[in-house]
């Protein structure tokens, strides 16, 4: 058995979803006054901040926005989680007027980056654990392929078709455990939903991307899933995680996988270094760039298997 975790690299090369070094490329399309004023602002404060912090990381400025007043704060959230929704917005016309949606989890029509591949890898897998806040492990295995912890756990909303939520109940049933420890655009304080709607409110459970990050209350549960998968692992397959010194808390957990004794590096630039310090006693291997094919990888899991 191996376990699998997914950083920013795998959005990128699965949907072509930002990393935290690009996320404000502003490529959203705002629907109504509203959020063309939110935009121009956020766009305005980010414009602002490059001017006095030329070779800045974009963590930076959201940690400086953060600790702003109250309306950056949510100008800088809301885009932040909008951004890594708008592959999977969609607008309908009712009454006239434009209404939008993100796509729920089993919805036939909505795009599923990356399912090839993660069906291809796990039948001998354990777990995920992601630092990913979009929802693409959740559209490519369904709401029958994996669980947040609890399996049969009950979402909120309705389905993929228009069934009131009381005659048909949606739970995620999979056997294969899916640690968001970031959180997700689909969660918030008080629920878990079948979509990603908090995408584009901006209130969503998330551990915003900063240099001091680390994990709120609400997502203790998540960690200590994470923490159970990587104890009992000896494989750790990990795509495009970047091993970031900023991700201080990240590392010291993926440090406590104390069994481990092989590591795959999968990305377009490999961080075979940061890696052996966290696990100087596992053997680094590494498939760079990621594969149009998958051959590379089922090497690495017959090989360890």
């Amino acid at each position: 058995m191996h376990t699998l975790l997914l950083g920013a690299g795998y959005s990128a090369w699965a949907a072509g979803l930002p990393v935290a070094s690009n996320l404000f490329d502003f490529r959203i399309r705002p629907l109504g006054v509203r959020e063309e004023a939110r935009l121009c602002r956020v766009t305005e404060q980010w414009q602002g901040w490059r001017v006095g912090h030329p070779d800045g990381h974009p963590e930076q400025f959201i940690a400086e926005a953060l600790a702003s007043d109250e309306k950056v704060r949510k100008d800088v959230l809301w885009y932040i989680v909008r951004r890594l929704s708008e592959s999977f917005i969609w607008t309908e016309v009712h009454a006239r007027r434009p209404r939008r949606h993100v796509f729920m989890i089993d919805e036939n029509r909505c795009p599923k980056p990356g399912a090839e591949f993660l069906h291809s890898i796990i039948g001998g897998c354990s777990g995920i654990i992601t630092t990913n806040y979009d929802m693409l492990v959740e559209y490519a295995l369904g709401t029958r392929g994996f669980n947040y912890g609890v399996q049969g756990e009950k979402l909120t909303g309705r389905g993929a078709y228009p069934l009131a939520e009381w005659r048909s109940p949606i739970r995620v049933t999979g056997r294969l455990p899916l640690a968001k420890i970031h959180g997700s655009v689909s969660w918030d304080e008080g629920a878990k939903y079948t979509d990603g709607r908090r995408g584009l409110t901006g209130n969503a459970l998330i551990v915003a991307p900063t240099p001091d990050k680390g994990p709120p209350p609400h997502l203790e549960d998540t960690w200590r899933l994470a923490e159970g998968l990587l104890a009992g692992t000896e494989r750790l397959m990990v795509f495009g995680f970047s091993f970031h010194p900023f991700d201080e808390d990240v590392l010291t957990l993926l440090a406590s996988g104390e069994r481990i004794r092989s590591v795959l590096l999968v990305d377009i630039r490999p961080r075979i270094e940061r890696a052996e310090r966290v696990w100087p006693d596992a053997v680094i291997l590494v498939v760079a760039p990621p594969p149009e094919g998958l051959d590379e990888i089922r090497g690495w899991l017959n090989a360890y298997g």
